[in-house]
């Protein structure tokens, strides 16, 4: 059984983008469902899968809820998915990715660039979004295909 992670943080304990928070390192502040959020990039590393190539996940096509997406890939049997979890994090969605390469881009994360990373963002049945941190660009891929993926976690920021 997992620590349940933190799920809060207060806005004047926010530290600077690139200092750890919550496990992790801080990424940046977003709004996601109506809320304030603080991305947090956490130091684990998985690898593997997106799920089964032909299989449309219901649930995992958000651009910006990588969480709601990676409850969705974990229901339908992603091992990945089920890994981020368990860390009490979550495979990024398209935007969260993208925040991850903006705080890249400022140096402020170090992140590797020999590998592609998956998203939890969902193209089709049988495609997913997948970023290349070296130069930022967001790809569509074969679900089936071994790639890395780094979760990552939102705090509601109060």
């Amino acid at each position: 059984m997992t620590k349940q992670a933190q799920q809060t943080v207060l806005a004047a304990e926010l530290p600077e983008r690139g200092q750890p928070l919550g496990g992790g390192v801080f990424v940046t502040r977003y709004w996601l469902n109506g809320g304030e959020r603080a991305l947090i990039l956490l130091p684990d590393e998985l690898s593997g899968p997106w799920g089964e190539y032909g299989v449309e996940i219901k649930g995992a096509g958000s651009y910006s809820d990588g969480e709601a997406n990676t409850r969705a890939m974990a229901e339908a049997g992603s091992v990945i998915a089920v890994k981020a979890l368990e860390l009490d994090g979550f495979i990024p969605s398209c935007l969260e990715g993208q925040l991850l390469m903006a705080a890249k881009a400022d140096g402020l994360l170090e992140l590797r660039e020999d590998r592609y990373h998956w998203l939890s963002t969902q193209r089709s049945a049988h495609g997913a979004y997948y970023v290349d941190f070296e130069g930022g660009w967001l790809y569509t891929g074969a679900k089936g295909h071994e790639r890395l993926a780094r979760p990552v976690r939102s705090l509601i920021i109060q």
